[in-house]
């Protein structure tokens, strides 16, 4: 009898929760559309939750009904915004942080607009409300050009400086720009997280390069639920998670997916960067 291959775990990629529609980047959801979005997992038995605690829930089997939240770049609208609706809605999230810009803002984005990033009292706040705090490296940068001394700061250097920061070493780092090799990914593993974040990593995915789905303030209720199908079909089950991080629910069939499919854009490449027409995480 031929096995099915458990689809990977749903991760929801999120960056800015905020009212600004000034967006070149398509970064950014409102407050109230966050809010929906929350409510539309909660209303079909699904629970956001950081991602650690998702790959731990993997591990016993206990993971049926949760998704993976994440929101990168660790931005000040997090803890003002995304906080109270998450545990308003009884969710928690990762928010992966940049140590290297504290206070600082977003200027790897030139067309802007200027975002302020949460400051170290910030992150210990979010980390207080029980929200996962996890690396994005020191300062935005792609990792697959850095050379060994750059990719070392960028992974050591942020895991260390967030465990002096919180009192608890970063379990996960999210790559920049979602930009992964084998190098970056193997360093990120020697580093001692315990999982990574990518976007959609093909053969490197993996618990050290984890697919997610961009959501943006497009995605209304239709949208989302055409990409949790979409997901299951178009992403590669990490190699090394045990079988338990299926997420039955999301098993579609291909029928279904095609029928959803018009409802949703693909997940990569929906908004403009600076460099490749992509703006990744």
């Amino acid at each position: 009898m031929l096995r099915r291959t458990p689809p990977p775990p749903w991760i929801a990629m999120y960056h800015s929760v905020d009212t600004d529609r000034d967006d070149p980047y398509r970064v950014t959801v409102t407050p109230g559309r966050l809010d929906a979005q929350l409510r539309w997992l909660r209303a079909r038995g699904l629970r956001g939750v950081a991602v650690r605690d998702l790959l731990a829930a993997h591990a016993r089997g206990a993971a049926r009904g949760l998704v993976g939240l994440t929101f990168d770049d660790g931005y000040a609208d997090f803890l003002r915004h995304a906080v109270p609706l998450l545990r308003r809605h009884g969710c928690t999230a990762t928010v992966f942080a940049l140590p290297g810009r504290l206070g600082g803002d977003n200027a790897w984005d030139p067309l802007g607009p200027r975002k302020p990033l949460l400051t170290a009292e910030g992150l210990r706040s979010c980390a207080e409300a029980g929200m996962e705090v996890a690396s994005h490296g020191l300062r935005h940068v792609s990792l697959p050009p850095a050379d060994d001394t750059t990719l070392q700061d960028e992974l050591r250097g942020s895991r260390d400086l967030l465990h002096a920061l919180t009192g608890e070493p970063p379990a996960g780092f999210c790559y920049p720009y979602g930009h992964v090799d084998a190098r970056v990914a193997a360093a990120a593993r020697d580093a001692g997280y315990a999982y990574a974040c990518a976007i959609d990593p093909g053969r490197l995915s993996g618990v050290h390069a984890l697919p997610r789905v961009h959501v943006g303030q497009r995605d209304t209720a239709l949208r989302l639920h055409a990409k949790r199908r979409l997901h299951a079909l178009r992403r590669r089950t990490p190699a090394g998670l045990p079988a338990a991080v299926a997420d039955p629910a999301a098993v579609a069939d291909p029928a279904a997916a095609a029928d959803s499919a018009a409802a949703a854009q693909t997940d990569t490449g929906t908004y403009a960067g600076p460099r490749t027409g992509t703006r990744a995480s």
